[in-house]
């Protein structure tokens, strides 16, 4: 079993993440910038988050075998706080870098006015660099949180097939499957969606535009279930073709229309210094 996980911020996973990852069959990442657990507060702490995951982030998870690319954005929780939206400024000279696959996370957290401006003005900037869109939906008032999302991409310009809209649930499924947005997904341990849960919608919508993440992060969350969820498809009835589309395929559709995916293999782990993953120390 070959899986993209199209969503997971591995800056708060353990290197024991990545192993396990690769052990399972993880071969690719997207990791979408996103809000860090407290307030940051200049726009220099974000040069440096944006640096460490063009930079630091793939080297690390090249360490174990795995492809990592990132999407860049003003993540619509700090989209409120007016210390962070200089960063929007910042954005151009992060979308031309090589490991970028899409611009993201943007989209809602409590739909402000604030976040109204943010979502539009990051879908220019993907039209403008020629980018797919990641879009958070609210974990509030989801379904009007995706409502108001489909209203405020339709009305950017940006053709909808460059459009992922993720954090998906039951309720919120239908909305965006009448349109050419892609599907995502997140399964946890407790929220959002399950492994049982996603092979019930995955039965009754089918495998095309479906995309399945962990989403892990710093909270309580598994980068296993990706994994899980494939097991689940195949108990259920399901083919490895199947399989495949959904935790391999269908990623790789999506961000590949970014024309920045490098899927070769690794060969092998980095060099270790005295038996450190990472080197250290000067000459």
């Amino acid at each position: 079993m070959r899986i993209f996980d199209p969503h997971i911020h591995m800056t708060s996973r353990t290197t024991d993440d990545y192993e396990r990852m690769a052990a399972a069959g993880v071969r690719a990442v997207v990791e979408p910038a996103f809000w860090l657990g407290q307030p940051r507060t200049s726009v220099d702490t974000f040069v440096d988050y944006f640096d460490s995951l063009i930079g630091w982030e793939p080297f690390r998870a090249g360490q174990f075998g795995v492809r990592h690319h990132a999407t860049v954005a003003l993540n619509p929780k700090e989209a409120n706080d007016p210390r962070c939206r200089p960063v929007l400024d910042l954005l151009p000279r992060y979308l031309d870098k090589d490991g970028v696959v899409a611009v993201g996370e943007i989209g809602y957290d409590s739909m402000t006015p604030a976040e109204d401006a943010a979502f539009a003005g990051q879908l220019a900037l993907a039209v403008a660099h020629d980018l797919p869109a990641l879009v958070h939906t609210p974990h509030r008032d989801k379904a009007r949180g995706v409502e108001r999302t489909l209203a405020v991409v339709a009305e950017s310009g940006i053709d909808h097939g460059r459009v992922l809209v993720d954090h998906l649930n039951e309720v919120t499924v239908k909305l965006v499957r009448d349109t050419r947005c892609w599907l995502g997904f997140s399964i946890y341990p407790e929220t959002k969606m399950s492994p049982p849960r996603m092979v019930e919608l995955l039965r009754t919508y089918g495998t095309e535009r479906m995309l399945v993440n962990s989403a892990a992060d710093w909270g309580r969350s598994d980068p296993l279930l990706t994994r899980a969820t494939g097991e689940a498809m195949l108990l259920a009835g399901f083919t490895e073709d199947d399989v495949d589309r959904v935790l391999w395929r269908n990623p790789v559709e999506f961000y590949g229309q970014s024309g920045r995916l490098d899927l070769t293999d690794l060969e092998g782990a980095a060099a270790t210094f005295a038996g450190n993953s990472i080197l250290r120390g000067g000459e």
